[in-house]
C-alpha cells in the first residue's frame, strides 16, 4: 500500500498572532507619542517665545518710565493733564499699554497690560440659534 503524503502548513498558533498584534499596537502608540511630543515641543517653543517678546516689551516700557520719573517726556508719550500714556510693541499682534498718573513727585500706575492691536470689524455678528 502507498502512503498517502499529506502537506500541512506551519501552525500559526494563537500566540504567535497575539505577538504580532502586541508589536503592532506598541508600533501605533509609538507614532502617537511621537507626535504628541513634536506638538508640545511646538507649544512650548511658542510659548517661550511669547515670553521673551514680552519681556523685551516690560523692559522698554520701564525704560520709558525711568525717563519720565527723571523729567524726561520721550516722544512717544502722550501727556493728558497728569496723565502720560505709551505703548510698546510685543508681536504683530499686541502691545503692551500703559497709563500711568503723576501727582507731585509720586507716580500712580494706572494701567500696565498686553493689548491686541487687531481690531475684528464691529459689522460682523455671529449667527445665533433662534434668531
Amino acid at each position: 500500500m502507498k502512503k498517502e503524503l499529506r502537506f500541512s502548513p506551519p501552525a500559526v498558533g494563537g500566540s504567535s498572532l497575539l505577538a504580532i498584534f502586541a508589536v503592532l499596537l506598541i508600533t501605533i502608540f509609538a507614532l502617537l507619542c511621537l507626535s504628541t511630543v513634536q506638538a508640545e515641543r511646538r507649544l512650548s517653543d511658542r510659548a517661550a517665545q511669547s515670553v521673551t517678546e514680552y519681556s523685551r516689551a516690560d523692559s522698554e516700557a520701564e525704560d520709558i518710565f525711568a525717563q519720565l520719573r527723571s523729567g524726561q517726556t520721550p516722544p512717544q508719550v502722550v501727556k493728558t493733564g497728569e496723565i502720560y500714556r505709551y505703548t510698546c510693541p510685543i508681536s504683530q499682534g499686541q502691545v503692551l499699554y500703559v497709563e500711568l498718573f503723576r501727582t507731585g513727585k509720586t507716580w500712580e500706575i494706572l494701567r500696565w497690560q498686553a493689548m491686541a492691536t487687531v481690531q475684528l470689524p464691529e459689522d460682523q455678528t455671529l449667527p445665533l440659534w433662534g434668531q
